[in-house]
């Protein structure tokens, strides 16, 4: 069954308590207690019994915050750059500088959009190579001025069209893969949604990789491995089992560093309690990060990469 189907109570719940606090007196405080003590109960019954392709749905939920509603949370004053220099702007990648906790900070990230005309014009979170060259142009631009950086993870993966593929959509890729690395400024990766392919891991290199609990990060989404191992569309739930690609799976395999808790029913359902907990974790990691030497940033960085994909066997 879709999670959708499975979070209709929750979601009934919500739109309640949204409800009541719109009233002049912020509503029934006492109900709306009891609508959040029901959405405890019934999350804490349904998440333990989700399957790995209901989380991806929690993951790709439209109602889910995404890079621009974090920006606007969490920061004050965010000017954002646009174009590459090269070939043009790419609107499924967000790039600028913002005051954060008083820090000025590069923040980068992925945008879907909302309604049907916002995820056209964005492409649905698919950036194509001039995007992730302006995400390179805004790092090295930080890198510059010393400023830390921050980029937000959300995209089933680049845009495999033709002229994506023209303008040098691997190498595009590739190249900041290298870059990234080598800044000397530090930088936080956080996945807020589907972390997608290459499409993700090229704004996705960094000093920390944090994952917000029901999101994930992969090489491929879903759908696609179904497409090539299986060359089934049926098997997508299969693929998703097997993937290994949750935010717990990567914490057990030693690849994300933080996992970032979700309100009861998923980020969507208490939005404003996801950006406080998402705005602890950003400042407690950059105050770390910031208190680092340079040659220690990139050495552990080195390392950090080093280490990914190496097991003991009994």
């Amino acid at each position: 069954m879709d999670f959708y189907k499975l979070e209709e109570k929750i979601i009934r719940h919500k739109e309640e308590i949204e409800k009541l606090q719109q009233e002049d007196d912020g509503g029934d405080k006492t109900r709306i207690a009891e609508l959040k003590t029901a959405i405890e109960k019934e999350w804490a019954d349904l998440r333990p019994r989700l399957t790995a392709h209901q989380i991806v749905q929690v993951a790709r939920h439209p109602q889910r915050p995404y890079t621009l509603d974090y920006i606007q949370a969490l920061t004050e004053d965010f000017m954002e750059m646009h174009g590459d220099r090269r070939a043009g702007d790419d609107p499924a990648i967000v790039c600028g500088f913002a005051f954060f906790n008083g820090q000025s900070t590069a923040f980068i990230g992925h945008q879907k959009g909302r309604t049907t005309r916002e995820r056209i014009a964005r492409n649905f979170g698919q950036p194509n190579p001039e995007g992730y060259r302006k995400a390179l142009r805004v790092m090295k631009l930080a890198e510059k001025f010393g400023f830390p950086i921050v980029t937000l993870i959300d995209t089933p993966g680049a845009y495999p069209g033709i002229r994506a593929e023209e303008l040098g959509q691997a190498e595009a890729i590739a190249h900041n893969l290298k870059e990234i690395a080598k800044l000397k400024v530090p930088v936080v990766n956080l996945v807020i949604g589907e972390g997608g392919s290459g499409g993700a891991l090229a704004v996705g290199v960094g000093d920390v990789l944090l994952m917000l609990q029901n999101s994930f990060y992969s090489v491929i989404s879903p759908e696609g491995c179904a497409a090539i191992l299986w060359k089934d569309q049926t098997a997508v739930a299969k693929a998703a089992e097997n993937m290994k690609f949750l935010a717990s799976n990567l914490d057990e395999m030693g690849i994300v560093d933080k996992i970032i808790p979700e309100p009861p029913g998923g980020a969507h359902v208490d939005i404003d309690r996801t950006f406080k907990e998402v705005g602890k974790q950003l400042k407690k990691t950059l105050d770390e990060l910031m208190s680092k030497p340079v040659s220690q940033l990139l050495d552990e960085r080195y390392e950090k990469y080093r280490k990914i994909g190496i097991f003991n066997e009994e």
